[in-house]
């Protein structure tokens, strides 16, 4: 059986500033089967920022999971991490769940697995999925040589990554917080227009992200 393929994540922080990019594609083998994936959520009324990859079903499990372990310690990012992976960890079910999340807000980016591990990058820029990589290393080129701000550099770090990953399209929807103005209301979707509706449909069919 072919497994579904898609969703490059990316976040970046400046200046007060955290963006979380999420592409949209969906891939089955050389098949592109959807390209406006919705994979970035706000929580905590926009206070913080999530984005998942891996299968969809497993990830909002998860992401349920580090929503309620955030009301329970009153929006602490880092302590509703830990406490997720701890379970995420330790119990039988959870631990089978194969995803992987970032999650942020106005002054951390912290990226969470299921191998019990919380990471708090050195710079401050996260990437997971199937152009993860590529997706970091534009960010940090860009954190690096432009003042550009956290918002534009994970549009154009999602761009390029699209250009060389065969998974992921280069567009998808940006989410950010902090700043000036009120957040938790930007949603920005790139390209194809996207609900939330759409992964959970992914979501009852089990598939990867």
């Amino acid at each position: 059986m072919q497994r579904m393929h898609g969703t490059t994540i990316v976040a970046v922080h400046r200046d007060g500033v955290s963006a979380l990019a999420g592409d949209g594609q969906v891939s089955l083998g050389d098949t592109i089967v959807k390209r406006g994936a919705v994979k970035v959520r706000t929580l905590a009324d926009g206070a913080v920022l999530a984005g998942f990859a891996g299968a969809v079903s497993d990830a909002f499990t998860l992401l349920d999971k580090f929503e309620g372990h955030l009301g329970a310690s009153r929006n602490n990012l880092l302590k509703a991490a830990v406490e997720t992976v701890k379970e995420w960890r330790t119990d039988r079910v959870l631990r089978n769940l194969e995803a992987m999340l970032i999650v942020a807000d106005d002054t951390h980016i912290l990226s969470l697995s299921g191998h019990g591990d919380v990471i708090s990058p050195d710079d401050p820029v996260a990437a997971v999925g199937s152009g993860g990589a590529f997706a970091q290393a534009a960010a940090l080129a860009l954190l690096r040589a432009t003042d550009l701000g956290a918002e534009e550099i994970a549009r154009r770090a999602l761009a390029i990554a699209g250009e060389i990953d065969v998974y992921t399209s280069g567009s998808g929807t940006i989410l950010t917080v902090g700043g000036a103005e009120p957040e938790g209301t930007g949603a920005r979707p790139e390209g194809d227009d996207a609900d939330a509706g759409d992964a959970a449909a992914e979501g009852a069919t089990g598939g990867d992200a």
